[in-house]
């Protein structure tokens, strides 16, 4: 695939999508679809738009039609192509109803394992892997294909959810992961993996100047639910023939929001709290607290954090054999080791434990 569509792709999505947010931005303040601070928020500023996502997935639909107008029909599957678009803009309806009426979580869940369903029904899946020592192919049964990547769906949509919680973090750290994702897709030849991410990096790069520190507007639910769903639809198109180790690669691209929302949990069941009840103990919180209040230097922090696991992920793309295995582990002991450094493993019994700790900061 030459450069000319990829390139048209990310220019062309980040052109519309820089357009279309003031003018979803006016829209949002029509429709009263704003962000209302409340003492579990970062943001204390009143009436700052939300449904930027609108803006971001205007981009990305724009690029991505470019796109397809410059490579021949054989290099994409319209099926899949098809699927990806119904089911983003079901997760993109679901966003928008929660940032203005508001959603239950079993709503949420409801849509997003129907919109996962869809994406199956595409085409994209995980149905097999390979032992990538012994090079042992295994088939996963249908009845396990669909729960496997429902759960990966779901997961990294509400991942990539959890993160947003300070401007720009979600829209920079998403268009850090979108762009390794397009080096992987590239370097298994996966067309239409290139072509969508290239479109949805342009897309963020769009909105970003809007959305960075002091933020003018934000994704909201409606943008963040959308680029979760696209990105892990994009992980499993570079999926695509895979091996185990190119199905571990995503996880390490995605490694900060899936670790933030693993530590969520662990932390939730740990306090006996309902795992969906929200607090201010997120890595992005405890960083804002770090740096005094400084939301710049917290969110340039989690995207050298980011930019650090993508670099590791697209590394192992070009490992075989033990050498996996051992690089896995050292990884994984490094990444323990930042979490221990953060203090994410102390798991305060109270948040009010943990301000008191950082002389108030809030």
């Amino acid at each position: 695939m030459s450069w000319l569509p990829i390139l048209s792709a990310a220019v062309a999505a980040a052109i519309a999508s820089a357009i279309g947010a003031p003018m979803v931005s006016r829209l949002a303040l029509v429709l009263g679809v704003v962000d209302r601070p409340s003492e579990r928020k970062v943001n204390k500023r009143p009436d700052i738009p939300l449904m930027g996502g609108v803006a971001v997935a205007l981009g990305l639909l724009v690029g991505l039609a470019v796109a397809l107008l410059m490579v021949a029909e054989d290099s994409v599957s319209a099926p899949r192509i098809e699927g990806l678009l119904v089911g983003s803009l079901m997760v993109l309806a679901l966003g928008m109803a929660d940032d203005r009426f508001g959603v239950g979580a079993w709503g949420k869940l409801l849509v997003q394992v129907a919109a996962a369903a869809v994406a199956i029904q595409a085409g994209y899946s995980i149905d097999h892997f390979t032992d990538p020592i012994s090079r042992t192919v295994y088939t996963l049964p249908p009845w396990l294909t669909w729960l496997v990547t429902t759960g990966w769906i779901v997961i990294v949509t509400n991942s990539v959810n959890l993160i947003d919680g300070l401007d720009g973090l979600c829209t920079g750290v998403s268009a850090i992961i979108a762009s390794t994702l397009v080096v992987i897709a590239w370097q298994g030849g996966f067309a239409p993996g290139v072509l969508l991410g290239a479109a949805l990096v342009g897309a963020l790069l769009g909105f970003l100047p809007y959305n960075f520190p002091p933020a003018r507007m934000f994704l909201g639910d409606t943008g963040a639910l959308f680029i979760g769903y696209v990105l892990a639809i994009m992980a499993l198109e570079g999926y695509g023939k895979i091996t185990l180790i190119t199905f571990l690669v995503p996880l390490l691209a995605l490694a900060v929001p899936l670790l933030d929302t693993l530590l969520s949990i662990v932390r939730r069941l740990r306090r006996r709290t309902h795992i969906m009840q929200a607090d201010k103990m997120h890595l992005h919180h405890r960083l804002l607290r770090e740096y005094d209040g400084s939301q710049r230097q917290a969110v340039l922090s989690i995207y050298f954090l980011t930019g650090c696991f993508c670099l590791i992920a697209v590394s192992f793309t070009r490992l075989e054999g033990y050498a996996v295995i051992v690089f896995l582990v050292m990884v994984g002991l490094l990444t323990l080791r930042i979490v221990r450094n953060l203090g994410i493993l102390d798991s305060p019994e109270t948040e009010e434990q943990v301000r008191s700790a950082k002389g108030g900061t809030s």
